[in-house]
């Protein structure tokens, strides 16, 4: 249960900070297109700066800034421990207004949630994570481990523009940090009756891929034996409808085995998709990440209908699990086929972290003190975030940006979705939740 006796408010902000933040239009089209990140940084600077963190500003791009920022640490905290990195990204997908009830940028208030682009993926997490540490940091509650918080451009189109360059070219910015917290954990799913709260331990790698065939153009109306849509096409049917065998990495097989013990069964391979559909609308996502995937997702060929073209373009979105990758780039080449090309647009390697340890224990704890009833288990998640980059310097890394969800709510399905949106009181309860994180790492 709560704490009574809490003497501060570590939700007192997060939902005007989120408001603030959805308000301002971050949209990363993955092209030069945009209005980029730079105000959303500037408007985390001031709040830093007000309560005495100085943040630090860096551009790889016009328009396209993160923010970093060091806080916390004192003299008698343990340098074998490193320092934590927290980080969020300020960038969000584009979002058409006529598709949503409210504008995607109002950051409305309306039936208990808030709504807007970014509300879920991540402004929710930097709002969250902003509030705990203004919080703090006005009470003198100061983590005794050195803290590095970092909000980041261009996570959406990669992190190229964002993480990248800050991990590449301002290394010592980060140098000292041997564990990250960032965002898609820590939210609660229901299965059958009990809030089962995921902690992201993994992701699948990413393989986004420019499909290309060439032939020899020609004349509509005669007949071409080497048409370059008749070659991608099939190529790209074969690849969208390929099912893709089920593998456990560690981190699902523990998740499995928490479902199956309330589920009254145990855990196989065989019954892995059964287990899977107890997540309900969650197991769009968790379905996900017992198999490697391929998505083909834009076409491009020819310039008019009478006129066979000579090249034919198709982008995939692959990804692939961790221990898998030769597989899933063997099985690629033989569902392509002779006669297509194959170049990244993308390719970033997955990670697992042993779910164990000391922010593990925190992560679980700060949960059950909040919601003791909880199971707290860890999850891969299908899609990719910062840890990517942060990675390479050594991390270890976990998704905890806390979330007490309803049971009704097609939560996974707010991602990049239309109407995104999250729950006033799961914004503070994840406030809550994180500050007391901050008190064990």
């Amino acid at each position: 249960m709560p704490n009574e006796d809490r003497t501060t408010d570590p939700a007192r902000e997060v939902v005007e900070i989120c408001r603030d933040l959805i308000r301002i239009d971050t949209s990363n089209y993955g092209d030069q297109e945009g209005p980029g990140e730079r105000k959303a940084a500037e408007l985390v600077a001031s709040l830093l700066d007000e309560v005495g963190i100085e943040p630090r500003l860096y551009e790889s791009e016009p328009g396209r800034t993160s923010v970093v920022a060091h806080w916390g640490g004192t003299p008698g905290a343990s340098a074998e421990q490193g320092a934590l990195l927290l980080h969020g990204h300020l960038d969000v997908v584009p979002a058409a207004a006529e598709d949503w009830q409210v504008h995607p940028f109002s950051g409305e208030v309306q039936d208990g949630y808030v709504w807007g682009r970014g509300a879920v993926d991540m402004k929710d997490f930097d709002a969250m994570l902003l509030s705990v540490v203004r919080d703090r940091q006005r009470s003198g509650r100061v983590p005794s481990r050195p803290i590095v918080l970092c909000f980041t451009a261009d996570e959406e189109a990669g992190g190229h523009k964002g993480a990248e360059v800050l991990v590449e070219q301002h290394r010592e910015e980060l140098e000292h940090c041997t564990e990250a917290v960032g965002e898609v954990g820590g939210f609660s799913t229901t299965v059958r009756g009990r809030r089962v709260y995921l902690i992201e331990a993994a992701e699948k790698g990413m393989a986004w891929m420019r499909l290309t065939a060439r032939g020899r153009a020609g004349h509509g109306s005669m007949i071409n034996p080497e048409n370059a849509v008749t070659r991608l096409s099939q190529a790209v049917a074969r690849i969208g409808a390929h099912e893709w065998p089920v593998r456990l990495t560690p981190t699902m097989e523990v998740l499995l085995a928490t479902v199956a013990d309330i589920a009254g069964t145990e855990a196989t391979p065989e019954n892995a998709r059964a287990l899977i559909e107890e997540f309900g609308g969650a197991a769009r996502m968790l379905g996900a990440v017992i198999g490697n995937t391929t998505n083909p997702t834009m076409l491009s060929a020819g310039y008019k209908v009478n006129v066979i073209p000579t090249e034919a373009t198709a982008h995939v979105d692959g990804r692939f699990l961790p221990g898998f990758e030769d597989e899933f780039f063997a099985t690629l080449a033989e569902l392509t086929g002779e006669g297509v090309e194959i170049e990244h647009v993308s390719h970033q390697q997955p990670w697992e972290t042993p779910y164990e340890g000391r922010l593990v224990d925190a992560m679980t704890r700060s949960i059950l003190a909040e919601d003791d009833e909880a199971v707290v288990a860890p999850y891969l998640m299908s899609g990719g975030t910062d840890a990517k980059h942060f990675r390479k310097l050594g991390m270890r890394s976990y998704g905890f940006a806390p979330l007490r969800l309803p049971a009704d709510l097609d939560f996974t399905a707010l991602f990049h979705g239309v109407d995104e949106r999250v729950p006033v009181d799961a914004l503070e309860f994840g406030a809550r939740v994180f500050d007391r994180f901050l008190d064990q790492v």
